[in-house]
């Protein structure tokens, strides 16, 4: 691992100063401060650093003066879906089945260019469609050419007959949801091509990512990730830190292997190591899967008016705690506020650690209990953006308990910010932003009360690290003070603009520059 002087770079503070705490170098008055690397972990920061350490030949980096954090993590991505999404056709922002179809016709029009032989679309979101999708219609302009539409949340699949045969899929007249759904999704990327082509779109989307200042992710991709991740570090694939998921049906192979959470994977130069075990325990909300305790305002189904949960109580409790004890923390999928309550009971009877994925609608009456347990709030701010208005449709009266950020902090309970990419974009910075100010550029703030500061946005961007010796050699080198500090005390609003347009000069992983000069 290489070592590396990080010289004349201002200490962005992640914590908020206490009553009488002292001042951290470079922290309190801003001044530029030095940053040593030696194998791959941060051993002195402060004043002077270089005076010490310039007899050494250590390569520098030097920041005039740039900002520093630590590097970036977000704690939800399926990466080899964010990679295939470079090649796939773009169906978001679509209000209806026809403008899906029409832009299917028009991609196939120029001919069909996929080593798989299948068409792949992404981002349709159905919530607020008035027609439901069919199969007949999109084999009327489709034929024999295979082509599967994957929703914009990712819980539904609206295929062809040609795709459903290629697949194994179930001969439906309408679209695939949830549990039928998600072995078409992974059967998708086994087809003979589909590798290939998505390594190529993961190596390009690890270079933005370090673009963005990102230095790890939690790669919550089915299948066997760490096997990926293995042959990415033996080719050409740009370093990224990884922790990689096991799924109910890869268990019994993990614990057979004596594999737990935070045991480095083989081959990986360390940068890669297990993470835990995800269990999707209910749907979505534009689907109307999600498991609610209360009934959807616009339910067309009295007897699937609550969503549902994927699996029942006692399964998912015996998952857990057969985790558990073979050392493996777990990441609980639950959106609805039903699905929230069950895997909190779920953590309590086990003792199990761990996240819950999304929390997208929650009963406040939950939090306290909810602090006492060692479980993370793993969210991804940017789905409100574009939740907000199904929210509205399907939760009228319960919006103000949708992502409820201020709430859980107030409350104790860790909070941690990701993408869950492909359904948002794999930007940290549009993450902070949409939970800083809670609506898009020019929109009114989403239920204000739930907002959280710039420092609390970022803090919860970096896995608990901070510029600090013993901590990883992991910084991302910022042109602006992302808090603002610098300037008139801004409106949320300004301050999204201001993360949103935040520009990364340089990455360090591992003490090695990733991005930048």
């Amino acid at each position: 691992m290489p070592d590396l002087l990080v010289r004349d770079v201002r200490l962005v503070a992640l914590d908020a100063p206490r009553p009488g705490q002292p001042a951290v170098a470079g922290q309190a008055a801003g001044e530029p401060v030095d940053v040593l690397v030696r194998d791959g972990v941060i051993t002195a920061v402060g004043e002077g650093v270089r005076d010490r350490v310039e007899a050494l030949g250590i390569p520098v980096l030097d920041g005039h003066g740039r900002y520093a954090v630590p590097g970036l993590w977000d704690m939800h991505v399926h990466m080899v879906q964010w990679g295939l999404n470079r090649t796939r056709l773009d169906t978001s922002g679509t209000t209806g089945p026809q403008e899906v179809i029409d832009r299917v016709a028009e991609r196939l029009a120029g001919g069909l260019d996929t080593p798989t032989g299948i068409l792949v679309g992404y981002g349709h979101r159905t919530g607020s469609w008035h027609e439901r999708p069919t199969v007949a219609a999109l084999d009327a302009v489709t034929g024999q050419v295979p082509v599967a539409l994957i929703a914009g949340d990712a819980h539904h699949g609206w295929l062809n007959t040609a795709a459903l045969r290629l697949v194994g899929g179930p001969m439906v007249t309408g679209v695939v949801a949830e549990g039928a759904w998600f072995p078409l999704y992974d059967r998708l990327q086994r087809l003979q091509g589909a590798a290939q082509e998505a390594e190529f779109g993961v190596a390009q989307a690890v270079a933005d990512a370090h673009a963005h200042g990102i230095v790890g992710i939690v790669d919550l991709e089915f299948g066997q990730p760490w096997l990926q991740w293995r042959a990415r570090t033996a080719g050409e694939t740009p370093p990224l830190r990884a922790r990689t998921a096991v799924y109910p049906e890869g268990l019994d192979a993990v614990i057979a292997a004596g594999v737990r959470t935070g045991d480095p994977i083989r081959a990986t130069d360390g940068l890669v190591t297990m993470g835990p075990l995800k269990v999707i325990t209910d749907g979505s909300l534009n689907t109307r899967t999600a498991w609610c305790c209360q009934p959807y305002a616009d339910a067309a189904d009295p007897d699937l008016a609550h969503g549902a949960p994927n699996l029942p109580a006692d399964e998912l409790v015996e998952l857990l705690q057969r985790a558990h004890d073979a050392g493996l923390e777990a990441a609980l999928h639950a959106i609805g506020d039903a699905a929230v309550l069950t895997v909190l009971d779920a953590f309590a009877t086990t003792g199990a650690r761990g996240s819950v994925e999304h929390a997208q609608l929650v009963d406040l009456a939950d939090l306290e209990r909810w602090s006492r347990l060692p479980v993370r709030a793993s969210v991804q701010p940017a789905h409100l953006l574009d939740d907000r208005a199904v929210t509205e449709q399907c939760w009228p009266e319960h919006t103000h308990r949708t992502f409820t950020l201020r709430s859980f902090l107030d409350a104790g309970i860790e909070l941690s910010l990701g993408s869950d990419a492909p359904v948002s974009p794999l930007d940290p910075w549009l993450a902070m932003a949409a939970a800083v100010h809670r609506g898009a550029e020019g929109e009114e703030s989403w239920h204000p009360e739930q907002r959280i500061s710039p420092r609390e946005a970022l803090a919860a961007s970096v896995d608990g690290r901070r510029i600090r010796a013993g901590d990883p050699g992991d910084l991302a080198l910022l042109d602006l003070d992302p808090l603002g500090a610098d300037g008139p005390q801004p409106t949320s609003a300004e301050q999204a603009a201001r993360l949103c347009g935040m520009t990364v000069s340089a990455t360090v992983l591992d003490g090695q520059v990733v991005h930048g000069a």
